[in-house]
C-alpha cells in the first residue's frame, strides 16, 4: 500500500507552457489565482464566472495541489470585481451542437487554473489532445487505484512526454485499501459487486481531488454506456461533488465529447497522431483497473468489457454516478413485449424486429418452458430495448434469424425487463442481458448461451452444435 504514502511526492502543477502572444486568455500563473479578470477587457468574460455556492462550507486543504508547493506559494489579492453567477442549463443549449474543441476552449477560458481534465489512460487522451489545440493553459489529473495495468502507467508516462506536462496522480487512502484488504479479500468485488472497492479507490481520492478545483473536463459520451449516460449534457453544474467553494452547486462539470461518438474520437486520435493506450490494439476500449476490464468480444458494446458478471445498468464506477436515474423502471402493461416503453423523458423503441423472428408473450415463453417435446428447436434471446448490449447484438441477431429461416429452427425474443425481470430470472436463468437460450426438440430445459462472443458465426455454431 506504499502508493498512498507517495502521493505528494508524485503529484505536480501539470501546465502547458505557451507563449505569451499565442494565448487566447492571459496567463494565470502556477498556481491557483483568486482573481481572473483583464484590465480594459470589455468582454463579460473578464470577470470570474462562478457557481453559486449552496451550503458553503470553509474551503479545505485537501486538494490536488502538493502541500509542499502550496506551502511556498505567495497570497492571492483579493476578488474586485462583482462574482457573477452562471445558467449552465442554458448554457449547455447554447452548446449542443458545438465542437468539442470550442466546448474545451470556452471551459479553459472561464476557469483558467482552477479547472482541470480527468485522465482515465484510455482514449480520452482526446481532450489533453483537444486543451493543446486551444493554446490554453491546462491541467490533468488521474487517479492511480493501484490496480491499473502496467500497460496504463507505461501510457501516463507516454502522455506525459508527448505533451510535456506532468500529470496530478491522486492515489486512495492506504489504510481504507489495507482494511478493505484484510476484511474482504483481494478480489471481494467478483463476489459483491464492484461498488465498494471503486468507493476506496476511486471515488473517496476523486472527492479529495476536486475540491481543489471549480470546474472539470471529463470524456462521458452518450454512447459510452447503457442507461447511464444517454442523456448527459456538454456542461452541468455537477449533481454529486463539490468545488473549493464547498456545498452542493460549487462545482461545475464539462463534458465536451458527450455529444461525439466513439468512431469520431479514434478518427481524431489518428488524424492528430496522439498516442493511444497498447490495451486499445488487444480488444481494450473501456479501460479501467486490470482485475475488472477484459477486451470486448465480436458484437458487444464497448462497456461490457467493465464488470461483465454485473447487469448492464450498474456500468457505472460511482465517478460519474449522478448519471444513474434513481426512479424505477415503470410497470409493463399487457405480456411485456410492447413496441415502446417510457423511462423518464425517454422513449425506447423495440429492437430485434424482423419478419424471421416471433416476439413471445408471457404465456408463449411458458408454454415453450413447458413443452417436453417440440415439433421443432428454438433459440430465443432475453433482452430489453433499452440494453447498450441487447442494442450492439441486434444486427447479429437479426442476420441470424434470416439464416435460420426454412431451416426448421424458430428464432424468437422475449422481453425481460420490469415486470417480466422476476419471472424471467426464476424461470429462464437470466443473469443479465442479453441472455440466450436454446430450446432443444426433444428436451425440457433449455440450454444457456456461454459465451459472450455474439457474432452471426459464434451463434450460429451454438445453435449448429445443438440441433
Amino acid at each position: 500500500m506504499a502508493f498512498a504514502s507517495t502521493s505528494l511526492i508524485r503529484s505536480s502543477i501539470s501546465s502547458h507552457s505557451i507563449a505569451s502572444n499565442d494565448l487566447h486568455a492571459p496567463w494565470i500563473g502556477s498556481f491557483r489565482p483568486v482573481v481572473q479578470s483583464t484590465a480594459g477587457n470589455s468582454n463579460s468574460h473578464g470577470q470570474r464566472c462562478l457557481v453559486k455556492p449552496v451550503c458553503a462550507e470553509p474551503k479545505r486543504s485537501d486538494s490536488v495541489v502538493p502541500l509542499a508547493l502550496a506551502a511556498t506559494t505567495m497570497a492571492a489579492p483579493e476578488v474586485t470585481g462583482k462574482v457573477e453567477t452562471e445558467d449552465y442549463e442554458k448554457l449547455a443549449r447554447e452548446l449542443e451542437n458545438a465542437s468539442p474543441l470550442e466546448i474545451v476552449d470556452k471551459a479553459l477560458a472561464r476557469f483558467g487554473n482552477d479547472i482541470a481534465i480527468a485522465f482515465s489512460g484510455a482514449e480520452d487522451v482526446a481532450l489533453i489532445e483537444y486543451a493543446r489545440l486551444t493554446g490554453r493553459p491546462f491541467r490533468v489529473f488521474s487517479l492511480d487505484t493501484g490496480r491499473l495495468n502496467p500497460e496504463t502507467y507505461q501510457f501516463f508516462d507516454t502522455v506525459e512526454k508527448h505533451y510535456g506536462i506532468r500529470i496530478e496522480y491522486m492515489f486512495p487512502d492506504a489504510v481504507e485499501v489495507q482494511a478493505l484488504v484484510r476484511n474482504k479479500g483481494l478480489f471481494s468485488f467478483y463476489e459483491d459487486g464492484h461498488q465498494e472497492c471503486c468507493r476506496v479507490r476511486k471515488v473517496r481520492p476523486l472527492r479529495r481531488s476536486l475540491k481543489g478545483l471549480r470546474a472539470w473536463i471529463t470524456g462521458q459520451r452518450k454512447d459510452q454506456s447503457p442507461g447511464t449516460r444517454a442523456e448527459i449534457p456538454v456542461v452541468q453544474v455537477d449533481p454529486s461533488f463539490e468545488g473549493m467553494d464547498g456545498g452542493i452547486g460549487s462545482l461545475v462539470k464539462w463534458n465536451p465529447v458527450a455529444n461525439v461518438e466513439g468512431q469520431d474520437i479514434w478518427n481524431l486520435l489518428r488524424a492528430m497522431n496522439v498516442p493511444v493506450n497498447s490495451l486499445h490494439s488487444r480488444g481494450y476500449i473501456s479501460i479501467g483497473c486490470e482485475p475488472c476490464t477484459r477486451p470486448v468480444l465480436p458484437g458487444q458494446h464497448e462497456r461490457e468489457g467493465r464488470w461483465w458478471w454485473e447487469n448492464a445498468e450498474a456500468k457505472e464506477c460511482g465517478l460519474h454516478k449522478g448519471n444513474i436515474k434513481q426512479e424505477e423502471v415503470p410497470p409493463l402493461s399487457g405480456n411485456g413485449n410492447g413496441a415502446a416503453y417510457t423511462n423518464g423523458t425517454a422513449t425506447v423503441a423495440d429492437i430485434f424486429n424482423s419478419q424471421n423472428m416471433i416476439a413471445l408473450s408471457r404465456t408463449g415463453i411458458e408454454n415453450l418452458v413447458r413443452l417436453g417435446n417440440r415439433s421443432e428447436p428454438w433459440l430465443v434471446v432475453l433482452y430489453a430495448p433499452w440494453c447498450r448490449f441487447c442494442q450492439a447484438m441486434e444486427g447479429s441477431y437479426v442476420e441470424l434469424a434470416e439464416k435460420l429461416a426454412g431451416s426448421g429452427v424458430k428464432v424468437g425474443k422475449f422481453r425481460a425487463d420490469g415486470d417480466q425481470k422476476a419471472f424471467a430470472e426464476r424461470e429462464l436463468q437470466l443473469e443479465s442481458f442479453p441472455t440466450i437460450l436454446f430450446f432443444p426438440k426433444h428436451s425440457s430445459r433449455p440450454i444457456k448461451y456461454p459465451s459472450e462472443k455474439r457474432d452471426v458465426n459464434s451463434l450460429m455454431a451454438f445453435v449448429n452444435a445443438l440441433r
